[in-house]
């Protein structure tokens, strides 16, 4: 008797990515992003783009003092192919979930 084994195809976990260090209101959207490929605001989509100039335009006085924490973030934490470029963040988004 031939047994036949089918191999899910495994998607990576993001379970060591540190978001303690980020600001409590951006937190949970990061979270999501990251983790389901979910669609975040203006702001962290600027950053996510590296598109800084975009993000300061669009962010208010409490989220522009956080902005430090965020790229900070993005480039200690965050998985290299979520964020970077416009064509990255495009990719991410497209990707499995």
């Amino acid at each position: 008797m031939t047994t036949t084994t089918t191999l899910s195809k495994r998607q990576p976990t993001y379970a060591f990515v540190n978001y303690d260090a980020l600001p409590t209101h951006l937190a949970p959207g990061l979270r999501r992003y990251v983790e389901e490929r979910t669609p975040v605001g203006g702001f962290l989509t600027a950053c996510l783009r590296n598109e800084l100039h975009e993000a300061v335009m669009l962010c208010d006085d409490r989220t522009l003092a956080t902005l430090r924490a965020v790229v900070f973030f993005l480039y200690n934490e965050a998985p290299s192919p979520c964020w970077g470029s416009p064509e990255k963040v495009k990719a991410w988004l497209g990707g499995e979930r």
